[in-house]
C-alpha cells in the first residue's frame, strides 16, 4: 500500500468522527519524519480522542501497522505514529496555538479524497 493510500485512509477515519479541518502535507521533500502528516482537530478532548481511536481503528483494519499513540490520556494534541503518515490530531486550542500548517508551509497541501463508507 502506498504512503498517500494511508494518509488518505487516516483522513477518511478523521472525517468519520467529525474531524474539523482536515489537511494532509505531503513532507516527502522537507523533512525525513514521515511523507505525510495528517492534522485535524475536534472541539472536545473527548470528540479527539474518538477521532484518534478511529484512525487506529481503520488503520488497523487495512494491515496497517500502529508504531504508537502518545497523548490520549489529556487529548489536546494525539499523535498516531503510522510510520511514514503521521497523524495530528489536536483539540482546537492546540492546533491555533501550534500552527503545524504554517510551521510546514513548504510542504505541499494534498487535498483529502473522502468516501461515505469510513
Amino acid at each position: 500500500m502506498e504512503t498517500i493510500d494511508i494518509a488518505q485512509i487516516a483522513a477518511n477515519a478523521a472525517d468519520a468522527v467529525r474531524g474539523e479541518d482536515v489537511v494532509l502535507l505531503e513532507m516527502k521533500e522537507v523533512s525525513l519524519i514521515a511523507d505525510y502528516f495528517m492534522i485535524c482537530h475536534g472541539t472536545s478532548e473527548r470528540q479527539v480522542q474518538a477521532i484518534a481511536r478511529r484512525i487506529k481503528e481503520k488503520a488497523e483494519e487495512a494491515g496497517v501497522e500502529v508504531k504508537r499513540m502518545e497523548g490520549m490520556e489529556q487529548s489536546r494534541w494525539v499523535l498516531v505514529d503510522l510510520g511514514d503518515v503521521v497523524c495530528h490530531v489536536f483539540h482546537i486550542d492546540e492546533r491555533r496555538y501550534y500552527n503545524l500548517e504554517r510551521l510546514w508551509g513548504d510542504a505541499p497541501q494534498v487535498e483529502p479524497v473522502f468516501s461515505q463508507e469510513s
